[in-house]
């Protein structure tokens, strides 16, 4: 049956591995994914441990849809407390790897310890063992997995491994698989490399009984005609992610120069026509029909003939907008060397373009950086602040461990001119025009985020009686609504509304662009209701499946209130008040968030959580969500 896949427990120091059934009581509190994960968080990580010390616990698992034939049923999950945050490490992926972990038998794992040596996890048919893995410690992310299959005998295993970053401790290193799924944000490769686990390889041919299999195929079929009718679904597979950055650049909506301007003028080579130019075909993750990864060859310099996946639109901004570049082949090999290293691009290129402004104003001289220019739209800069960082080499070394240890260390009031939330550099977004996206990074759980809560279909200028249709359901909202993404009015609905939505889309192990991140008119929490019955059996009404998201967010936010959480870091840093935007369409320049309506903003987002004014869950949140006796210990 789909929920009969077991939860492992293994400790890395002794060498112990204990499997168990998971209950059904636990998988309607919390289903899977992401939602069990922040329960086992809570439950298994004692308040305090150094996030790099062998105290701290690993999770991976696969969403309870995950292997079926629901749509892009494909999203791998691993959380653990984040290296760079010292908040809710929690990171997703697609590719194949959770629905491989599925067929062995396994929906979680719980890792514990420390190795001695560097190991990796062989995992097949319900049998889990650990390995020696000296042969593949230092090897790139794409050796790493080549290495293993040729090992193990079987090109078909698949693996979840950390690269070079991951080993040396880079705070925001990546988990990755396959070629390009990135394990992004909050450092879970960082965590991986701690506790010397090189890789996760799995191979499964135990099947998944689909519960209603005739009724499943049907509605199944009908979600993924409802996915890929959609213009965004199309776009997406024709060219990718990277279509997003033609209307956000050409609108003002991007970050340039670290946080100068706000959109990168003369960048036609950065446009998805210009990287469509290297595409040599398109492909996709496990029961995704949009395919919307392309592949490419590197066309010249050092990577020649260099093949790799992607790039996303956030490559866009991590090697491009930020550091003020313009350059295709920039984009495409800052994407390469950040998947082989393991490493978050987003993180990255944030902190090169710091670094810049850093060099700009003269706080970070030539003696810093070894001799190396680090000036705004040098290419050949960027490209070697990646090996720098992910080697810890030089300037390199302190990079890696994230923007604010790394403000402490150069001083000179290098804080200012570093943009993130709890430690968390931004994505390349620019948010002072755009009051509910503000919000989402200012309030998310693992730091500035475009993941976790963006209402990103805010920037369509949807009729309000759409929007009443989308934002009052599963749960009635009547509050005020506009088309206008500049206002204030409303957004805290939203930005709760869609924080729900992607903590059910991760429980449930699907894609977001397969739900209502970028599309109006995709699935959300009736699909889910219909979808979940007829493969799992399990019968759970929309409103459902909105309270398991609810209560796991609110785990969520538990977890980061006993590591030290405080109101103070649901905030943005003061440029995004002091500094106007100065470019882009009229409607954008000169916009700045307002600090008062902010704060009131966040007032009102509290209290659609049933939080206080400090952002503490009230008893009766607690109490109405069952998670008042937590940590309860039941898994």
């Amino acid at each position: 049956m789909a929920l009969d896949r077991k939860i492992a427990y293994i400790n890395l120091t002794t060498g112990e591995i204990e499997t168990k059934p998971i209950p059904i009581s636990i998988r309607k509190k919390f289903l899977g994914g992401r939602g069990l994960d922040m329960y086992l968080m809570y439950n298994h990580i004692k308040p305090g441990v150094d996030p790099l010390g062998p105290d701290n616990v690993a999770f991976v698992s696969a969403g309870i849809l995950v292997g079926t034939l629901a749509s892009a049923s494909a999203r791998t999950h691993v959380a653990g407390k984040s290296p760079l945050t010292g908040f809710v490490g929690s990171t997703n992926m697609g590719g194949f790897f959770a629905p491989e972990m599925r067929w062995a038998g396994f929906d979680h794992l719980v890792i514990k310890g420390k190795a001695e040596k560097p190991v990796y996890l062989w995992i097949h048919n319900g049998e889990i063992e650990i390995r020696d893995a000296k042969n593949i410690w230092g090897k790139t992310v794409h050796e790493t997995q080549q290495i293993i299959r040729e090992e193990l005998g079987d090109r078909d295993i698949k693996i979840l491994t950390i690269g070079p970053a991951g080993e040396k401790l880079v705070r925001f290193a990546n988990v990755m698989t396959e070629i390009k799924n990135a394990g992004g944000r909050s450092g879970m490769g960082a965590l991986l490399g701690s506790k010397n686990l090189k890789a996760i390889a799995v191979r499964g041919t135990m099947d998944i009984k689909i519960a209603h299999p005739a009724e499943a195929l049907d509605y199944d079929k009908k979600v993924i005609t409802q996915v890929t009718s959609a213009k965004v679904s199309q776009t997406q597979g024709r060219i990718g992610t990277p279509f997003i950055w033609g209307a956000t650049n050409t609108q003002g909506l991007v970050r340039v120069r670290n946080f100068q301007l706000n959109q990168l003028e003369n960048a036609d080579d950065v446009e998805a026509e210009a990287i469509d130019e290297y595409v040599i075909g398109m492909t996709g993750c496990f029961g995704c029909q949009v395919h919307c990864r392309a592949k490419y060859i590197i066309p010249e310099g050092p990577y020649k003939g260099v093949y790799d996946e992607g790039p996303e639109y956030t490559a866009q901004g991590a090697f491009a907008a930020e550091p003020g570049c313009r350059s295709t082949l920039t984009i495409l090999v800052g994407n390469h060397l950040t998947n082989i290293y393991g490493m978050d691009l987003l993180e990255t290129g944030s902190l090169i373009a710091w670094a810049m402004e850093l060099y700009e104003k003269g706080i970070l001289t030539d003696k810093d950086t070894d001799g190396l220019e680090l000036r705004f739209g040098n290419d050949d800069a960027v490209i070697e602040m990646i090996h720098r960082i992910a080697r810890r080499e030089g300037l390199g070394d302190i990079l890696a461990e994230g923007g604010l240890r790394a403000a402490e260390k150069i001083g000179k009031g290098s804080i200012k001119y570093l943009i993130h939330v709890k430690g968390m550099s931004n994505l390349h977004s620019d948010e002072r025009p755009t009051p509910a996206l503000a919000l989402g990074i200012a309030t998310a759980s693992r730091g500035s985020d475009h993941l976790r809560s963006r209402p990103a279909i805010d920037l369509y200028h949807l009729p309000e009686p759409v929007l009443r249709k989308i934002y009052s359901q599963p749960v009635a909202y009547d509050g005020p609504l506009t088309s206008d993404y500049r206002d204030y009015e409303g957004k805290p609905w939203q930005v709760f509304w869609h924080e729900t939505c992607y903590e059910a889309v991760d429980c449930l192990g699907i894609c977001k662009y397969h739900t209502t991140f970028l599309g109006a008119t995709l699935p959300n929490f009736e699909e889910w209701s219909k979808l979940l019955y007829y493969n799992t059996g399990l019968e759970m009404s929309p409103l459902d499946i909105w309270t398991v998201a609810e209560r796991a967010y609110n785990m969520e936010r538990l977890f980061n209130l006993r590591e030290g959480l405080t109101r103070d870091q649901d905030w943005l840093v003061d440029r995004y008040f002091d500094e106007p935007t100065k470019l882009g369409i009229p409607g954008i320049q000169g916009k700045t968030i307002n600090r008062e309506k902010l704060k009131k903003m966040i007032d009102e987002y509290y209290e659609h959580h049933g939080w206080d004014e400090n952002g503490v869950p009230h008893p009766e949140t607690t109490k109405k969500l069952d998670i008042d006796k937590e940590p309860s210990h039941m898994l």
